[in-house]
């Protein structure tokens, strides 16, 4: 349970840094605290797309990996970010991504924040 908290609170705060450096990243409410409230159940959406989603993705785009050394993780992670925006959408939640080079940025931004906030975050390891 704590691990799923971490990786939660390193989600949302990779989605933090990702809206405040990238325009076309939005979230909207009307305070702070609604702010933060959406960006944890974002983080939650995404956390379950990527548990979820990504690696079926993963493993149907096996010789994608191989053909371009892994770089299509990019598009992945993009992918995962612009599906996160749509199930945010469905669920009334105030997160949108504009765009599918909005995506490929944010997800970049939002993997280097995350493995650098589970890094120096406690872990049950």
């Amino acid at each position: 349970m704590k691990n799923f908290v971490v990786k939660t609170l390193a989600n949302a705060g990779a989605l933090a840094v990702a809206i405040w450096l990238i325009q076309d990243i939005t979230l909207s409410g009307d305070s702070t605290g609604r702010k933060a409230l959406t960006l944890v159940l974002v983080a939650l959406v995404f956390g379950l797309v990527n548990f979820l989603v990504k690696p079926v993705v993963k493993l149907l785009s096996l010789p994608l990996f191989i053909l371009t050394l892994g770089l299509i993780t990019l598009v992945i992670n993009a992918l995962m970010l612009l599906l996160t925006s749509w199930l945010a959408d469905k669920l009334e939640l105030s997160f949108h991504v504009d765009g599918f080079w909005t995506a490929v940025l944010g997800g970049l931004i939002i993997s280097i924040v995350s493995w650098a906030l589970n890094m120096i975050m406690p872990d049950e390891d």
